[in-house]
């Protein structure tokens, strides 16, 4: 049986520390649609998506791994409110657009909109818990 094609990304983590915040943000300023709001031991969890596609971002508690000590959770919640954890890239058709609304929104600006050497435009803020998202807008094809 081939399953070289059978594998998908269908979820990615990013760590939120107010889940209606980043449900704010997401959903009013990103036009990303909720999936799954539910509680589970004790935490919310959370699942956005572009509404033109299947991969999930799931918006957890730091360190939400029942396993994790409280100076782990401690350590976690310092890193997220630093900005020090990784985010996600997104795609999209018009990043000067997206930057404008972003920015009108109140979201904290990491880069303008830039050209790229490498033929992409893009441009990065920050979520409210502080997250980095980058938003790429790739070339578009001669005719197109």
């Amino acid at each position: 049986m081939d399953t070289g094609n059978d594998v998908r990304l269908a979820q990615c983590f990013i760590a939120v520390d107010d889940h209606d915040k980043a449900l704010a943000f997401y959903c009013d300023v990103l036009g990303l649609e909720v999936r799954n709001d539910v509680a589970f031991e004790g935490m919310r969890w959370v699942t956005v998506a572009s509404p033109d596609q299947d991969v999930e971002i799931v918006l957890e508690p730091p360190a939400a791994n029942p396993d994790c000590s409280p100076a782990d959770k401690q350590a976690m919640a310092e890193l997220l409110a630093k900005g020090m954890l990784r985010g996600v890239n997104f795609t999209t058709p018009d990043c000067d657009a997206l930057f404008e609304r972003a920015r009108a929104a109140g979201a904290d600006v990491l880069q303008e909109p830039v050209d790229q050497p490498y033929g992409m435009r893009d441009c990065a803020f920050r979520d409210p818990a502080g997250n980095m998202l980058r938003f790429i807008e790739r070339p578009r094809s001669a005719g197109a």
